[in-house]
């Protein structure tokens, strides 16, 4: 099968295509395993984590993605939930150990043995790719392939700031950058909390832009001052400096909900100008989202699917996951980008 591969961390200010175009063996399904058939894979800021060595997979090469839909060509014969020719899709989480507390009260996304798609195991940048049957989603008719695609990452792991951000219809709610993630959760939490107001910092105009015609009541620059504070923002960002900038835009008790597997650290230092008085006092909250669970995705692309949120796409084929990756790393992104296979 045709496969681009991770064979080497890098630099992507100095190398520009970080990823190679391999054949590779089409995997074969164990017990409790489906082999996917790939029509489509998005395409992730993790993975620029990936390849930079922020996220680094332990052991190379591998195969990235985790924006993962396809068709169910083959299954071991103990899968009970899918059948050959079903869609089926996956995400970031690949397997988790079942048994520990974590496991045992919903929290596989913080088990102590969580294994990512795409950096642990192979992932969804190739022709197939195979998956326990139960860390597999299925995917409502109303979307195409494409589609489905960037609602398993962005969309879910979006979901779960949600989540975590404590809403109440009539609350405000921020985010910080508005990329693939924030662009679909902002449809959400519009379908879940259509009295609350959305305001939308991003560096880029055409993003404001964007926001505003989603719905944002406000949008501006990640340092410009907005007419309200928020319950709470939402940080899709990649960099430190938009953390500051949140604690300060929201009302006390609010809270700051980071929604990145990693940062970069080329302005971490600006963490040093934190103070106390002004961005942590009167009970203000930072939190961290960590992976997502089975039920993150699941749950989120039936809700997506009820309330008739699609996201952004921009298509590539999968040789030119490269390019893809590259104007990510630039910015230079509306919506969700895909490398559409079939």
């Amino acid at each position: 099968m045709k496969a681009m591969v991770l064979e080497r961390v890098t630099d992507l200010k100095q190398e520009s295509e970080p990823l190679v175009l391999r054949d590779c063996p089409v995997p074969k399904p164990l017990n409790g395993e489906i082999l996917i058939k790939i029509k489509a894979c998005g395409v992730c800021h993790t993975e620029l984590d990936e390849i930079e060595g922020r996220t680094r997979p332990p052991k190379l090469p591998v195969i990235p993605g985790h924006e993962i839909v396809g068709e169910v060509v083959e299954k071991s014969d103990s899968v009970t939930k899918f059948k050959k020719g079903d869609r089926a899709g996956v995400g970031w989480i690949y397997s988790a150990c079942g048994d520990c507390f974590f496991c045992g009260n919903g929290l596989k996304n913080l088990c102590s043995d969580f294994k990512a798609t795409g950096k642990d195991a192979n992932g969804g940048y190739a022709e197939y790719m195979k998956v326990n049957e139960h860390f597999a989603v299925t995917i409502p008719d109303v979307y195409k392939d494409s589609q489905a695609a960037p609602l398993l990452c962005a969309g879910a792991v979006g979901y779960r700031s949600l989540k975590l951000a404590r809403m109440e219809n009539g609350q405000n709610l921020g985010f910080m950058g508005f990329g693939a993630s924030a662009h679909l959760v902002l449809q959400l939490a519009k379908y879940l909390y259509p009295e609350s107001r959305f305001f939308v910092f991003a560096r880029s105009a055409s993003q404001r832009e964007f926001a505003k015609k989603l719905g944002a009541f406000w949008a501006g620059d990640i340092e410009d001052n907005p007419p309200e504070k928020c319950l709470s923002i939402i940080d899709t960002t990649p960099v430190y400096k938009t953390i500051l900038a949140a604690l300060l835009n929201i009302v006390p008790s609010g809270r700051v909900v980071v929604n990145a597997i990693s940062k970069e650290e080329f302005d971490k230092e600006i963490l040093m100008n934190l103070d106390y008085k002004n961005h942590l006092w009167m009970e203000k909250e930072l939190k961290s989202v960590a992976n997502v669970t089975p039920d993150d995705l699941q749950d989120f692309i039936n809700i997506a699917a009820k309330a008739g949120i699609f996201p952004t796409v921009e298509e590539y084929p999968l040789e030119e996951a490269n390019k893809a990756l590259i104007e990510i790393k630039n910015g230079s992104s509306i919506g969700a980008k895909v490398l559409r296979l079939a």
